[in-house]
């Protein structure tokens, strides 16, 4: 028999990706440390299993845990494979393309989520809502400015083919979670998906190591600080916020909000790193917030409609 739950309402599911936005902006800060005394596969998979620690106890206290059937394990194996689409293909894709092009091209998140959303639960026609996005993704270009031009990295080609590969991966576990969470909760799809991502990423630890290789004792403070905030904040609190705003209001909607996180990694690199802000920042911060507003007015208009 399945199990029907109640939808957040648009508030509280707007509340959550707006606070999620501000969590994975905060995260980006918080990756720059980690990534010195942890390679990126050792980043990746210790705030996994970080994540399991909390999302898996808690998930047994909240709901008392249940069985799953196989074709639940399938749908969920299928789930991790987005994640692990999105971790994998960012993680390469960065070693062949410079960060400040990859961001002009994260950008995009929001149109490619709503574009495959409209195609595959025709939630929200993709001509209500691809201005909103095309304004927010000019204020993401305006933030990276000429950063995201120079740099570009060994084989620009092949690192934005991998990084826009993580953005359809993303989009489809994404969309994958809006029908899924019909049946369980989202801090349910986030560990079970989390845990079968992991199982493919930690035999890669032979391969992408640092830590590992150099001693535990060599990580500062500062690097198990940041590694916390991106197990508790950025992974264990943040999926689950993301999947809660999408039950809400709809892969479409909630992609836009994807377009915040440069807004909050921003403010967090300025406040902790004290990376200057200029008038091109805060040029682009309105851009990205009037397309946040435009998508959400239209699509509202065009559900009123219907």
């Amino acid at each position: 028999m399945k199990r029907h739950r109640s939808k957040p309402s648009v508030a509280s599911a707007y509340g959550a990706l707006t606070m999620t936005a501000m969590v994975w902006g905060g995260s980006v800060v918080a990756q720059k440390v980690a990534l010195g005394p942890f390679s990126p596969v050792e980043t990746s998979v210790f705030r996994g299993l970080g994540a399991l620690a909390i999302l898996i106890p808690l998930w047994l206290w909240k709901e008392g845990g249940r069985r799953f059937s196989k074709e639940d394990w399938g749908m969920f194996g299928l789930l991790g494979l987005g994640v692990l689409g999105n971790h994998l293909f960012v993680l390469f894709g960065l070693q062949f393309i410079g960060a400040g092009a990859a961001g002009i091209i994260i950008g995009a998140s929001p149109a490619i989520t709503a574009f495959l959303s409209s195609l595959i639960l025709k939630d929200v026609p993709l001509r209500v809502i691809w201005q909103g996005c095309l304004v927010s993704f000019v204020g993401v270009v305006v933030i990276t400015g000429r950063g995201g031009i120079e740099g570009v990295g060994s084989n620009p080609v092949l690192g934005g083919g991998l990084i826009l590969s993580a953005l359809a991966s993303w989009a489809l576990y994404t969309i994958g979670c809006r029908r899924t969470m019909n049946r369980f909760s989202p801090l349910t799809v986030t560990w079970t998906t989390l845990m079968i991502s992991l199982l493919f990423e930690i035999p890669l630890l032979v391969v992408n190591h640092k830590m590992l290789l150099s001693g535990i004792d060599t990580v500062p403070l500062s690097g198990w600080f940041a590694l916390v905030y991106v197990m508790v904040f950025a992974t264990a609190l943040g999926q689950q916020g993301w999947l809660y705003g999408v039950d809400g209001v709809g892969p479409s909607r909630a992609g836009i909000f994807g377009n915040l996180i440069p807004v909050s990694a921003l403010f967090f690199s300025f406040l902790i790193l004290g990376e200057p802000v200029g008038l091109r920042e805060i040029g682009g911060i309105g851009l990205i917030l009037f397309g946040v507003w435009l998508v959400n007015q239209r699509a509202q208009r065009q559900l009123t409609l219907d």
